[in-house]
């Protein structure tokens, strides 16, 4: 791939972003009637993200960064239980506390691993797909259309697999809605950052990328065609 100046840049912030969300996500608040996680508030902007990579540096540029929060999530996923197992210090009195916030992790990170990775690529493969079929027209059609199917992925399946069996039905249809509605709202209020970033990173970086000939397997090398 072609040394991009800021691809880089987006993809480091894109993984932290990510990670942080994860260590957040099982608190669930009260806004209202809604039900949302507190990752909600800030998971939204791997999708702002994940946009902008498919956009200007194409299909491919957002594989390799989904992959590579993929695998930082599975690290924390692992230490987190690794730090949970290790015996505590005996002048040391936090570890029922940490194992409290690290104790959902599996389930929920196996859930936020499932759900991530079938979200953040539903998303991707839908934005490359209309920019092909707009002609490069009308960047909210794909922000939007794409988040709109990629967060409805993600939210089904992260609640239900993360909470099934804890909750009861009428309670996992709120937070999957709770979730979606400010998901899908997160990032129609950003549609203008939006397209502030993408035209910036395009003068700047000198590329708007048409996926024409890529080859849309998530696990396809990243120089692969169809």
């Amino acid at each position: 791939m072609r040394r991009f100046r800021y691809l880089d840049l987006f993809t480091i912030g894109f993984v932290v972003v990510l990670l942080i969300s994860n260590l957040v996500g099982p608190k669930i608040c009260q806004l209202g009637p809604l039900r949302p996680s507190a990752a909600e508030f800030l998971f939204p902007l791997t999708y702002i993200c994940g946009d902008i990579f498919t956009e200007v540096y194409g299909y491919g540029a957002s594989r390799r960064a989904i992959w590579l929060g993929f695998f930082a999530m599975g690290l924390l996923i692992a230490m987190g239980q690794v730090a949970i197992a290790l015996p505590p210090a005996p002048e040391w009195k936090g570890q029922e506390a940490f194992a409290t916030v690290f104790g959902l992790v599996p389930r929920f990170a196996v859930a936020s691993l499932i759900a991530y990775w079938a979200g953040e690529f539903t998303n991707s493969y839908t934005l490359a797909k209309l920019k092909l079929l707009t002609r490069g027209r009308w960047l909210w059609t794909r922000t939007v259309g794409s988040t709109v199917t990629g967060q409805a992925v993600d939210t089904a399946v992260i609640i239900l697999i993360a909470f099934g069996g804890t909750q009861a039905p009428a309670m996992l249809v709120r937070m999957i809605l709770s979730s979606y509605v400010i998901k899908v709202g997160v990032e129609v209020a950003a549609t203008p950052v939006t397209y502030a970033v993408v035209r910036w990173l395009k003068r700047r970086e000198g590329v708007d990328t048409y996926d024409r000939k890529t080859n849309f397997n998530p696990f396809a090398w990243e120089g692969e065609k169809a």
